[in-house]
């Protein structure tokens, strides 16, 4: 009885307005958050992790795309004066070809605008896109355990033809010209049709050349072409071969930031939504979403889509 009349009575306050309970914490405006030091002067920790994609997140929050919640953070960042400097926490395998080019445009957009150094830290795993993304910032900083490199393009398609024709289904489409199905996971592809997406994979390829010769000026394109021929690099091998600046951990990143801002305190800070805590610099630390059989674990929009006949997918991605 009692149980039920204090319920009844928190009801009331509830609808009245005397007290607010935020119901859906993963939405709103974004909020600073210190994760740790002092001063007026502020570094940046921005987290860029899982796989690189356009699609918003498929939970019950209405979270943005990685693409428009790292410019909502930049666009914030980019107001506040205090802000000297930015860390890239980067945990990712890669992702789409076009989520990967949209972060680093934004992280250049930004740098043109406020000129403040932006120093890439790598943990587990800063491969393909992921190094793509990398590309943008003036220092890049690797675990000593984490594997990078990857630099290349991979298109993912399947053929369920013999699958589909045990089960007993015929599927059929009507095209407007012969090339118009290609890909299609109902029929193997032709020679004629794969030359047509190695074409399109080779220039996509072309441009994480490009991205890779004006992040890294210290490497000669025949250097970077005999690099990015997909293979994954450790940190010691990577700084060897010049794809990395240093070997060292996250807070040695935050102190380089700090040098770079010739600042001798800052207060190390992040972007949060709602009640989604952080304590500290490693806090809601996602992981880079390789599953078991080497593909991404993504929503519906995902890869598996082309058993549905979904359009295969053009990746900067680590996939073994």
């Amino acid at each position: 009885m009692y149980k039920a009349r204090g319920i009844a009575i928190v009801l009331l306050f509830l609808v009245s307005g005397c007290i607010h309970v935020d119901l859906f914490p993963g939405g709103g405006k974004l909020k600073e958050a210190i994760l740790s030091g002092e001063g007026d002067e502020k570094v940046l920790l921005i987290d860029i992790s899982g796989m690189l994609t356009t699609s918003k997140s498929s939970g019950i929050f209405d979270e943005p795309s990685l693409p428009a919640r790292i410019k909502e953070e930049l666009t914030k960042a980019e107001k506040d004066d205090h802000v000297k400097a930015v860390v890239l926490r980067i945990n990712t395998p890669g992702g789409t070809v076009t989520a990967s080019d949209l972060v680093y445009h934004e992280l250049r957009a930004f740098k043109k605008k406020r000129e403040v150094p932006i120093i890439a830290a790598m943990m587990d795993i800063g491969a393909s896109g992921g190094y793509y993304v990398a590309m943008a910032a003036d220092h890049i900083l690797v675990h000593p355990s984490t594997i990078t490199g990857s630099i290349g393009v991979i298109m993912v398609t399947m053929n369920a033809q013999g699958l589909l024709e045990k089960v007993g289904v015929q599927p059929a489409s009507i095209v407007s010209g012969p090339k118009k199905s290609m890909g299609s996971p109902f029929r193997p592809m032709n020679e004629e049709e794969r030359a047509i997406f190695q074409g399109v994979i080779d220039d996509l390829f072309e441009r994480f050349l490009a991205v890779v010769e004006e992040g890294r000026p210290g490497l000669s394109k025949e250097s970077i072409r005999t690099l990015a021929d997909g293979r994954i690099y450790t940190a010691d091998t990577a700084k060897a071969e010049g794809l990395v600046d240093t070997i060292g951990y996250l807070d040695e990143a935050i102190d380089l930031a700090k040098q770079g801002a010739k600042l001798e305190k800052a207060k190390v800070v992040t972007y949060t939504r709602g009640g989604v805590s952080h304590q500290n610099i490693y806090s809601r630390f996602d992981p880079p979403q390789i599953g078991a059989l080497g593909f991404p674990k993504v929503d519906g929009n995902s890869l598996f889509s082309v058993l549905s006949g979904g359009t295969p997918q053009m990746l900067y991605m680590w996939m073994p």
